[in-house]
């Protein structure tokens, strides 16, 4: 993995870090995200499903403050394997409508983590296409009377609780 001359503003290091913060951010059962220490153990002790990639956690910590930015391909492939995502992803390989739609992915599954908006989304669950799209108007309409944005913001774990000022 090339740093500079490659036209991105971004240097590669700088691309694999943002998106590893991300993922640890938000692919994570519920509860606190996943710590360095617990995903170096998880893919160094998991031989058989990393292809015997041993990582620390020390490692782990550089490559997400960008201080080291050239894994191996398989301690790649690894950490692709552990949160689900394409290796293109974590190499920045990915066209910007491809990693658009891992990131909106990764925003839908840490989402679906509170269980209120998984019994909301899972109630709607075989009801006809239109009556799915009334109540999606419906959430609209109360999203703007409480002056959230039209989307939810992207967001880390699951933050109950913040307003609309909340900075990102």
């Amino acid at each position: 993995m090339g740093v500079g001359g490659d036209g991105r503003s971004k240097g590669a290091g700088s691309v694999l870090a943002e998106r590893l913060n991300h993922l640890f951010a938000n692919m994570h059962p519920p509860g606190a995200p996943y710590t360095n220490a617990f995903v170096a153990e998880e893919i160094s002790g998991g031989a058989e499903t990393y292809g015997g990639v041993k990582v620390t956690e020390q490692y782990l910590s550089m490559l997400r403050n960008g201080k080291r930015a050239n894994p191996s391909p398989e301690l790649l492939r690894a950490l692709a394997k552990f949160f689900a995502v394409p290796v293109g992803y974590l190499l920045g390989d990915l066209s910007q409508p491809q990693a658009a739609r891992v990131e909106e992915e990764v925003r839908f599954l840490a989402a679906m983590r509170d269980q209120r908006v998984r019994a909301i989304a899972l109630r709607s669950v075989g009801l006809p296409p239109e009556v799915q799209d009334s109540l999606t108007t419906i959430i609209s309409q109360f999203r703007q009377q409480m002056n959230l944005p039209a989307d939810p913001p992207e967001q880390g774990g699951d933050r109950r609780g913040e307003g609309p000022d909340t900075d990102r």
